[in-house]
């Protein structure tokens, strides 16, 4: 391992020791007889997602794979949070980045991929973002990270302070320590390999709820036990859902999946921002569906418990779309009848 490589490690492992941990947020307002909803707000990482840890993790998976040497070009395929938080650690150790993501990429990540130093190469659909990612780093004799790959076997699900391990350490002294369900979207499906594999590593009698957007083929292959499905167009909610079973979506360790409706999820989105104040992205509203609905289930059946689920980004990157009615309107469609669905859910 040349010294380069080993400073490249150090530098990275600092960084992780001087971050803190996310805040694990009990959604006090919801009044859900015995039931109590948690949000593990992940925007609060450095670069402001939860790809934080994943970019953090391939980083140094490739590192110490002998993938990334001094001067490598990193290439990822990434609508946006992903490769924010991989040109964070691209600039960290001083090797050039570049993502490729579909025309429609909200601007505001496009100028903070910039900002830290990364470039961005535009495809017109995102089925492209995979074949042009390769060609791109042959091209340049560079490494394509491939998250979609990778982030199942990058990340120690035994532990390590992975986020799993977080939440179940952060609810041990909640009325309800051991959650009924943890309620999890899938974008690479790395974040739901993770947290499967640790309740299975630990014997704990947590379910994991898998969400999934429209236009993605994760809930079908579930359903279906085929890897080998493929969608003809991307999904609308910015972060999740893939027009193909990507090899780190792992379908044993999922308990049950749900399909949400993405007007389902831009209303929840808004919701929570009106509610709570809380401003997320919207996979966060896919997420908190997903909650809400086990949260009712659990309520009809006179049963007591919590659900954690996960604020994966602030809203604050999607003013211009998900957070602008005219273009949810022209994007999205109308979502009244989802607005008149969590009118049900009392707020204190």
């Amino acid at each position: 391992m040349s010294d380069w490589v080993k400073n490249a490690i150090k530098i990275i492992n600092a960084d992780y020791q001087r971050s803190a941990d996310t805040h694990l947020i009990k959604l006090e307002p919801l009044t859900i007889s015995g039931v109590d909803i948690y949000l593990k707000d992940e925007s609060t990482h450095p670069t402001g997602s939860l790809k934080h840890r994943l970019a953090r993790s391939l980083f140094l998976y490739a590192l110490c794979n002998g993938k990334i040497q001094e001067g490598t070009v990193i290439v990822e395929a990434s609508s946006g949070s992903t490769a924010v938080s991989e040109a964070y650690f691209a600039r960290m150790i001083g090797v050039p980045f570049v993502a490729v993501m579909p025309r429609t990429t909200a601007q505001s990540k496009i100028a903070l991929i910039e900002k830290y130093g990364g470039k961005c190469h535009f495809v017109d659909c995102p089925t492209q973002m995979h074949a042009e990612s390769e060609r791109i780093a042959q091209e340049l004799n560079g490494y394509f990270m491939d998250q979609f790959l990778y982030a199942e076997r990058a990340t120690d699900w035994r532990g390590n302070n992975n986020i799993a391990e977080s939440i179940f350490k952060q609810m041990e002294a909640e009325p309800h320590p051991e959650p009924h369900t943890i309620v999890m979207s899938a974008g690479t499906g790395g974040t739901s390999a993770t947290i499967g594999r640790y309740i299975r590593y630990k014997g704990l009698n947590t379910k994991l709820l898998v969400v999934d957007p429209e236009h993605s083929v994760f809930f079908d292959s579930y359903q279906q036990k085929d890897n080998g499905l493929v969608g003809h167009r991307g999904s609308r909610i910015e972060g999740i859902g893939r027009p193909k079973v990507e090899a780190s979506f792992q379908r044993d360790v999922i308990d049950e999946m749900m399909r949400v409706p993405d007007t389902a999820s831009i209303a929840t989105m808004r919701w929570l921002n009106t509610q709570m104040g809380i401003k997320a992205g919207p996979s966060t509203g896919t997420n908190l569906w997903g909650a809400l609905q086990i949260a009712q289930r659990l309520a009809d059946n006179n049963q007591c418990g919590s659900i954690v689920t996960l604020m994966c980004d602030s809203g604050e990157r999607y003013s211009e779309t998900y957070y602008n009615s005219a273009w949810v309107e022209k994007e999205i469609g109308n979502t009244d009848i989802a607005d008149q669905a969590l009118l049900h859910f009392n707020i204190a």
